[in-house]
């Protein structure tokens, strides 16, 4: 029981690493409009086995579920910084890049007050407290097909400037909007002549190992601080 415990806990994290490593190679291929979309399904299916599993009498959909939710989270991550700062108008951006770790802490602060005995940590309730994840899904998948693509990706990597102008003007509204799309364009040049490094290769490169070490250092100190064991 132990064993198996400790797989469905830490299975989340293998589907994180699985779904984080493929984001990049996903949201240049579709974009990160349709890839949200598509995750929001994906969370909803994982919400739905977990849902599901004390009425088919299966710990194995669990152990699916927190698999999905994990590739599900390791997508959204990425996508979600991407997204929200693409259509963000330029003074905006870092406000709008910074609420996500305030709603990150927000949810996981609700998810651990829903998860009392007293609310739906009961024996009854538990189903419900693992099917929640697909509500907020939900709501974005109902909300988002009213916004458009990004901008940066239509004009970067469709070459539709034409579609880029009619997104920035849905989301900005109407007005002279030129010096974003030159900014999008002096990024577009500057990609061309910046080699992409894989993570194998971003370890050897020496310009780069301190910022390394920081980020390393930093993450590795948030799994030590105890909130885990919390």
């Amino acid at each position: 029981l132990l064993f198996l415990w400790s797989i469905t806990v830490s299975i989340f994290g293998i589907g994180g690493l699985l779904g984080s490593s493929g984001s990049r190679y996903m949201t240049v291929k579709y974009g990160k409009k349709k890839c949200l979309l598509c995750n929001n399904l994906l969370m909803i299916v994982a919400a739905s086995v977990m849902g599901c599993s004390k009425i088919a009498r299966s710990f194995e959909m669990i152990l699916i579920g927190r698999f999905m939710c994990g590739i599900s989270a390791g997508l959204c991550v990425p996508l979600h910084h991407q997204y929200v700062g693409e259509i963000s108008p330029r003074k905006l951006r870092g406000f709008a890049n910074s609420t996500s770790s305030f709603f990150w802490a927000l949810g996981k602060a609700v998810g651990q007050i829903s998860g009392q005995r007293e609310l739906l940590g009961s024996q009854s309730l538990w189903p419900m407290l693992m099917a929640s994840c697909g509500l907020p899904a939900l709501v974005q998948l109902v909300t988002l097909p009213f916004f458009p693509e990004s901008p940066p990706y239509l004009l970067m990597h469709k070459g539709d400037q034409e579609g880029c102008k009619k997104a920035i003007r849905q989301l900005w509204g109407e007005g002279h909007h030129q010096a974003e799309i030159d900014d999008i364009m002096k990024e577009k040049a500057t990609m061309k002549n910046t080699k992409i490094l894989s993570v194998l290769e971003l370890m050897k490169e020496r310009a780069f190992r301190w910022q390394l070490y920081m980020i390393v250092i930093l993450t590795a100190t948030v799994q030590l601080c105890g909130i885990n064991a919390v």
